[in-house]
């Protein structure tokens, strides 16, 4: 019986040259793969079903918090991870402490050329009733993140990106998702005169979040389902998105505070659409 892996050593090995490319979004994009780090967002990309490519850790690995568990979940599953040293892998780690774990797994990330099968994730999500958000321009990764774990807990059934707008496999977006990201179907699409009457031809209210002169978010009947579209905190929509869009939403802000951050304005857009549906309409 063969014993355990030596742990490779050199990043220079082949295996972790490639890893290495994945920090570039060519790279992803071309590949349609990306790295997650970390023990629970690996054991949350297993648990959502994600392809997982090729599991690496560091010998030290089962001595972390839920470093058990995650090795029990890649035997359980027939994946063999590959050893390697911990200076190593941290050299090839975008987190300041890395935790001894990176799984390379297979993303997807343009719409389903299947009408029926799109209109039946677009429609997804515990009383959702066709609830989706759509991200213009936003560059920050982090806000990405949030707004796609925002857009998660609001059950929405898709998160649409629209150009200008920051790989959500980037690995800050990955890490602010907090695993959001493997919940959800998150498309790259083509720029809003194709996406937004796309949506209105489904039979969604667009509607454009604004920081001031919307109507405010409250007043918005969002029974039906809703196309919430938001835009970076610096340039805000452009004017074609919100040529596009039904309404315009603005979330009134009473103290005094200038204005919102995006990933806070669109949680209040989105669960405003979850409390009319769940609670005013008795869903």
């Amino acid at each position: 019986m063969a014993g355990p892996r030596e742990p490779l050593t050199s990043p220079l090995n082949p295996k972790l040259k490639a890893l290495r490319k994945l920090r570039r979004r060519r790279v992803r994009e071309e590949s349609g793969m990306a790295a997650v780090e970390g023990v629970t967002l690996v054991l949350e990309a297993l648990r959502a079903g994600l392809e997982v490519e090729a599991v690496y850790v560091t010998p030290r690995l089962a001595e972390r918090p839920l470093g058990p568990a995650l090795l029990s979940e890649l035997s359980h599953r027939g994946l063999k991870p590959v050893p390697v040293e911990d200076r190593v892998l941290a050299r090839l780690c975008d987190t300041e402490t890395p935790q001894g774990v990176v799984a390379v797994v297979r993303v997807g990330r343009s719409l389903p050329e299947s009408g029926a099968a799109l209109d039946r994730m677009l429609n997804t999500g515990p009383g959702s009733r066709g609830l989706v958000l759509v991200v213009e321009g936003v560059q920050d990764p982090g806000n990405l993140g949030t707004l796609i774990r925002a857009a998660d807990a609001a059950g929405a059934g898709a998160v649409l990106l629209l150009p200008g707008t920051v790989d959500p496999w980037n690995p800050k977006a990955v890490r602010a998702s907090m695993g959001s990201l493997f919940h959800l179907p998150v498309w790259e699409c083509g720029p809003p005169a194709q996406v937004l009457p796309w949506l209105g031809q489904r039979g969604f209210l667009v509607v454009a979040g604004v920081p001031l002169g919307g109507t405010p978010v409250y007043r918005l009947d969002l029974t039906g389902p809703a196309a919430v579209v938001v835009g970076s905190e610096a340039r805000g929509l452009s004017p074609e998105s919100l040529a596009l869009s039904h309404r315009t939403a603005s979330v009134p802000v009473v103290g005094r505070a200038e204005s919102l951050n995006v990933g806070l304005a669109a949680a209040v857009l989105l669960f405003e659409a979850v409390r009319q549906r769940l609670w005013v309409q008795g869903g």
